[in-house]
């Protein structure tokens, strides 16, 4: 009997993966991909209950996935007051904005506020406690800076905290005083007193978090990510509201869950209790690596560097959050406990050190298909680049941070050593699949700033940075779809739109291969599909 599709979409290019061509139409069936080729052909699989998509010559990919983002967190900051420089361009805007929060907000309950960059505000510094005091005198107040490393407080939130003058930085943190004062600003380790105090979020809320984040991301065309530090604000909770997400349908997308195992939040001995491991779970919610923070970030100065930021002294070359003792022993129990690892390491000397830990652990049990990540990856050396190819251990960079970030990069090193970082076309050359992500909400779940300076190597103003590394559209379009599954050892059933893989299709509002990359910047998502269902369509878009 002939099988009739549940979906067609036709009259358009379908882009099935890298190597694999194009189509003009492809058709769904049971939550996988039927059949893809001309036409003509698949209009022999429409039948009497087929919905029949009319591309109009708009561009249909696999589904993205965004390979390291923070869903939970995204989520969340939505309640957050936003702080991020479209719309709080200046120290006075964002001012204002946390005193209208406040104005709704009973004294002494929290202001929390996520996004604010320091080099884009007017003061091309960050916020202090005393304009912050000033500004909400009665409420304790908490902002994060983009990259979430850093963040400010005010007195009464860093009084609740129990930090004062004479508290010292803990290892692997820094609490700033500038003549003996405190400024407000907390880097790394040092968060965490203000972390244990902010106010915590029950199940139910965490679960409304994943919901609204993950529909948000269904409007990019993303159908899977990697939420990159389960745990990280509230335990085993957040594990447990995924998993009661899941049970009750209420996980938009595909989640590939990667659970904290730092030294202070660390949920293997909850999570291998439960007997989960990587690889466990199903394609909708899947148990994914281990989490450990090396170092901070780039544009906090925070980022782990052999050599030093431009501006500051021989000794300012970030921070590293442990010790390499540490960071081996805890490499060796988790990789023998059979988990794949993605730890954060973005400046050389922390690449460095989690070579040293991926080496000793490969040496005392090989095993070439563990797959191990280092997440961002941005700042590696040549020599680096060798030692990873030989583990076959993958980068997971965010390469929207050259178009978000690049140009305060150029305040930071060396114009070359900028170029050369976030090497994605010599990723590619090394057979290390590097994917593309956004680590959003560091940066705007937005796809096509990652697109867009894949191709380019162009920042926000228009700086080239490497222009060397610039990969075509398909490479490009093959880091955010394939390279992401394989990241997650699931490229045998997603990535590609072939037969037998899952029907999950972004279909964008033109054909990204005929225009401008400045065409592919303003470009959006009109439909999306996620288990050969439309879970969005763009009110704006046709068919």
């Amino acid at each position: 009997m002939r099988i009739a599709a549940d979906i067609v979409l036709t009259n358009g290019r379908v882009w099935r993966g890298l190597g694999h061509g194009f189509a003009e139409a492809i058709a769904l069936w049971g939550g996988k991909v039927l059949a893809t080729g001309p036409a003509h052909e698949i209009a022999d699989l429409i039948g009497p209950q087929t919905q029949v998509i009319d591309l109009a010559g708009r561009l249909a990919t696999p589904g993205l996935n965004d390979a390291h983002m923070h869903l939970l967190p995204h989520g969340a900051a939505m309640e957050e007051v936003d702080l991020r420089p479209r719309a709080a361009p200046t120290l006075e805007a964002l001012l204002d904005a946390l005193r209208a929060r406040a104005r709704e907000t009973p004294p002494g309950e929290w202001v929390i506020g996520r996004g604010y960059d320091h080099f884009r505000l007017d003061t091309g510094r960050h916020p202090t406690r005393d304009e912050l005091d000033a500004a909400l005198p009665d409420h304790p107040v908490w902002i994060v800076r983009t990259d979430g490393h850093l963040a400010v407080a005010n007195t009464m939130a860093l009084a609740r905290a129990g930090i004062d003058e004479n508290t010292p930085s803990p290892p692997g943190g820094l609490i700033e005083k500038r003549d003996g004062r405190l400024t407000g600003l907390l880097a790394e380790t040092a968060r965490a007193p203000v972390l244990a105090v902010l106010p915590r979020a029950d199940s139910e809320a965490l679960i409304g978090f994943i919901e609204r984040g993950g529909r948000d991301l269904l409007t990019h065309g993303i159908t899977s990510c990697m939420e990159a530090a389960v745990g990280i604000r509230d335990g085993w909770l957040e594990m447990q509201a995924y998993q009661k997400a899941h049970r009750e349908n209420r996980l938009p997308l595909r989640v590939y869950a990667c659970l904290m195992g730092d030294v202070t939040r660390n949920l293997l001995p909850e999570a291998e209790a439960a007997g989960m491991c990587t690889g466990g779970g199903d394609a909708r919610l899947r148990t994914g690596p281990v989490k450990i923070f090396t170092d901070g970030s780039a544009g906090g100065r925070t980022a782990a560097m052999t050599k030093p930021y431009l501006g500051g002294g021989p000794d300012d070359k970030g921070i590293l959050c442990l010790s390499s003792d540490q960071l081996t022993q805890m490499v060796h129990d988790a990789h023998h406990a059979g988990w794949q690892m993605a730890i954060h390491a973005i400046g050389d000397a922390a690449i460095d050190q989690v070579l040293d830990a991926y080496e000793a652990a490969l040496t005392a049990l090989p095993d070439p298909q563990r797959r191990h990540r280092i997440e961002h990856c941005g700042w590696l050396r040549p020599d680096q680049m060798a030692r990873m190819r030989q583990m076959h251990i993958l980068p997971a960079p965010q390469p929207a941070f050259m178009y978000w970030f690049g140009d305060l990069y150029l305040t930071l090193a060396e114009p070359e050593r900028v170029a050369a970082s976030h090497p994605m076309r010599t990723w590619i050359e090394n057979g290390l699949e590097p994917s593309a992500s956004t680590d959003c909400p560091v940066v705007e779940i937005d796809p096509f700033a990652n697109l867009y300076t894949m191709i380019t190597r162009k920042t926000a103003s228009g700086t080239v940075l490497g222009a060397d590394q610039a990969l075509s559209l398909e490479e490009a379009l093959h880091a955010y779809t394939h390279a992401g599954a394989y990241a997650a050892r699931e490229e045998a059933i997603k990535g590609r739109l072939v037969p037998g893989q899952l029907a999950d299709i972004a279909v964008f509002d033109r054909d990204f291969f005929t225009v401008s990359p400045e065409e592919i910047r303003t470009g959006a998502c009109d439909i999306t599909i996620l288990d050969g269902r439309i879970v969005y369509r763009r009110e704006e878009a046709a068919g």
